[in-house]
Protein backbone atom coordinates (compact mmCIF):
# COMPACT_ATOMS: atom_id res chain seq x y z
CA UNK A 1 0.00 0.00 0.00
CA UNK A 2 1.15 3.21 -1.28
CA UNK A 3 0.88 5.51 1.90
CA UNK A 4 2.22 8.82 0.37
CA UNK A 5 -0.92 8.48 -1.60
CA UNK A 6 -2.89 8.74 1.03
CA UNK A 7 -0.73 12.25 2.25
CA UNK A 8 -1.06 13.58 -1.36
CA UNK A 9 -4.65 12.84 -1.28
CA UNK A 10 -4.95 14.92 2.65
CA UNK A 11 -3.25 17.87 1.09
CA UNK A 12 -5.12 17.97 -1.73
CA UNK A 13 -7.81 17.82 0.35
CA UNK A 14 -6.50 20.39 2.68
CA UNK A 15 -5.84 22.85 -0.29
CA UNK A 16 -9.89 22.11 -1.63
CA UNK A 17 -10.77 22.85 1.98
CA UNK A 18 -9.00 26.50 2.14
CA UNK A 19 -10.65 27.30 -1.46
CA UNK A 20 -14.10 26.41 -0.78
CA UNK A 21 -13.63 28.26 2.83
CA UNK A 22 -12.27 31.43 1.05
CA UNK A 23 -15.33 31.30 -0.77
CA UNK A 24 -17.68 30.64 2.36
CA UNK A 25 -16.18 33.69 3.93
CA UNK A 26 -16.68 35.89 1.05
CA UNK A 27 -20.08 34.67 0.94
CA UNK A 28 -20.74 35.35 4.50
CA UNK A 29 -19.17 38.93 4.48
CA UNK A 30 -21.37 39.24 1.52
CA UNK A 31 -24.42 38.69 3.38
CA UNK A 32 -25.62 36.14 1.17
CA UNK A 33 -27.47 33.07 2.26
CA UNK A 34 -27.06 33.94 5.84
CA UNK A 35 -28.50 30.97 7.27
CA UNK A 36 -25.98 29.33 5.28
CA UNK A 37 -23.42 28.29 7.77
CA UNK A 38 -22.04 24.23 7.39
CA UNK A 39 -19.67 25.41 10.25
CA UNK A 40 -22.32 26.05 12.51
CA UNK A 41 -23.90 22.99 11.50
CA UNK A 42 -21.36 21.02 12.50
CA UNK A 43 -20.67 22.35 16.03
CA UNK A 44 -24.57 21.79 16.05
CA UNK A 45 -24.36 18.25 15.49
CA UNK A 46 -21.35 17.85 17.67
CA UNK A 47 -23.57 19.07 20.33
CA UNK A 48 -26.36 16.66 19.73
CA UNK A 49 -24.12 13.48 19.46
CA UNK A 50 -22.48 14.94 22.46
CA UNK A 51 -24.39 16.63 24.77
CA UNK A 52 -21.65 19.55 25.12
CA UNK A 53 -22.29 23.22 23.84
CA UNK A 54 -18.89 23.63 21.15
CA UNK A 55 -17.70 26.82 20.48
CA UNK A 56 -18.02 27.82 16.85
CA UNK A 57 -14.10 27.01 16.52
CA UNK A 58 -14.58 23.26 16.49
CA UNK A 59 -16.97 23.71 13.79
CA UNK A 60 -13.87 24.83 11.61
CA UNK A 61 -11.70 22.26 13.18
CA UNK A 62 -14.50 19.57 12.07
CA UNK A 63 -14.49 21.61 8.61
CA UNK A 64 -10.91 20.96 7.87
CA UNK A 65 -10.56 17.36 9.29
CA UNK A 66 -13.50 16.40 6.89
CA UNK A 67 -12.23 17.84 3.68
CA UNK A 68 -8.63 16.97 4.65
CA UNK A 69 -8.78 13.82 5.89
CA UNK A 70 -12.38 12.23 5.48
CA UNK A 71 -12.20 12.97 1.82
CA UNK A 72 -8.68 13.43 1.26
CA UNK A 73 -8.62 9.60 2.04
CA UNK A 74 -11.82 8.78 0.51
CA UNK A 75 -10.58 10.33 -2.94
CA UNK A 76 -7.69 8.27 -2.47
CA UNK A 77 -9.68 5.57 -2.36
CA UNK A 78 -12.29 6.06 -5.41
CA UNK A 79 -9.90 8.23 -7.54
CA UNK A 80 -8.17 4.79 -9.60
CA UNK A 81 -12.18 4.45 -10.61
CA UNK A 82 -13.46 8.09 -11.34
CA UNK A 83 -13.60 8.21 -15.45
CA UNK A 84 -11.91 11.13 -16.58
CA UNK A 85 -8.87 14.06 -16.27
CA UNK A 86 -7.83 14.90 -12.62
CA UNK A 87 -10.17 18.00 -13.18
CA UNK A 88 -13.15 15.82 -14.00
CA UNK A 89 -12.52 13.52 -11.56
CA UNK A 90 -12.41 15.83 -8.69
CA UNK A 91 -15.39 16.99 -10.09
CA UNK A 92 -17.15 13.65 -9.58
CA UNK A 93 -15.68 13.40 -6.22
CA UNK A 94 -17.38 16.45 -4.91
CA UNK A 95 -20.93 15.62 -6.59
CA UNK A 96 -20.41 12.10 -4.32
CA UNK A 97 -19.06 14.59 -1.32
CA UNK A 98 -22.06 16.50 -1.58
CA UNK A 99 -25.03 13.92 -1.74
CA UNK A 100 -23.24 12.45 1.39
CA UNK A 101 -23.73 16.21 2.76
CA UNK A 102 -27.64 16.37 1.59
CA UNK A 103 -28.14 12.71 2.46
CA UNK A 104 -26.85 11.85 5.31
CA UNK A 105 -25.58 15.60 7.26
CA UNK A 106 -28.00 17.96 6.29
CA UNK A 107 -30.89 15.91 8.21
CA UNK A 108 -28.92 15.28 11.30
CA UNK A 109 -27.95 19.50 11.17
CA UNK A 110 -31.87 19.74 11.50
CA UNK A 111 -31.72 21.31 7.51
CA UNK A 112 -33.74 18.86 6.33
CA UNK A 113 -33.41 16.26 3.60
CA UNK A 114 -31.06 17.81 0.78
CA UNK A 115 -30.67 20.93 3.14
CA UNK A 116 -34.37 21.96 1.72
CA UNK A 117 -34.96 23.48 5.30
CA UNK A 118 -32.69 26.57 3.74
CA UNK A 119 -34.23 26.80 0.32
CA UNK A 120 -33.28 25.84 -3.08
CA UNK A 121 -30.40 28.68 -3.41
CA UNK A 122 -28.53 26.84 -0.74
CA UNK A 123 -28.79 23.20 -2.47
CA UNK A 124 -26.89 24.81 -5.65
CA UNK A 125 -24.99 27.03 -3.37
CA UNK A 126 -23.42 24.17 -1.31
CA UNK A 127 -23.29 21.97 -4.91
CA UNK A 128 -21.17 24.86 -6.48
CA UNK A 129 -18.96 25.41 -3.22
CA UNK A 130 -18.12 21.74 -3.42
CA UNK A 131 -17.45 21.69 -7.03
CA UNK A 132 -14.60 24.18 -6.59
CA UNK A 133 -13.88 21.46 -3.78
CA UNK A 134 -13.36 18.75 -6.53
CA UNK A 135 -11.87 20.59 -8.83
CA UNK A 136 -8.85 21.89 -6.46
CA UNK A 137 -8.78 18.42 -5.08
CA UNK A 138 -8.75 16.50 -8.19
CA UNK A 139 -5.83 18.88 -9.22
CA UNK A 140 -3.38 18.89 -6.83
CA UNK A 141 -3.96 14.95 -6.06
CA UNK A 142 -2.77 14.92 -9.45
CA UNK A 143 0.01 16.73 -9.56
CA UNK A 144 1.35 15.35 -5.89
CA UNK A 145 1.18 12.29 -7.34
CA UNK A 146 2.56 12.73 -10.72
CA UNK A 147 5.74 14.45 -8.80
CA UNK A 148 5.37 11.19 -6.75
CA UNK A 149 6.10 9.20 -9.49
CA UNK A 150 8.89 11.36 -11.37
CA UNK A 151 10.95 11.27 -8.44
CA UNK A 152 10.43 7.67 -7.34
CA UNK A 153 11.91 6.96 -11.53
CA UNK A 154 14.73 9.14 -10.93
CA UNK A 155 15.56 7.31 -7.79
Amino acid sequence: MDFGKFWSGMIAGFAGTVALSILMIIKSMLGLMPDLNPIRDIVTVADQFTGAQFPLFVGWIGHFAIGSIAWGIAYVVLEPVLPGAAVVKGLLFAVIAWLAMMIVFMPLAGQGFFGLKEGPPAVVATLVLHLVYGAVLGLIYASLTARSRLAAKAA
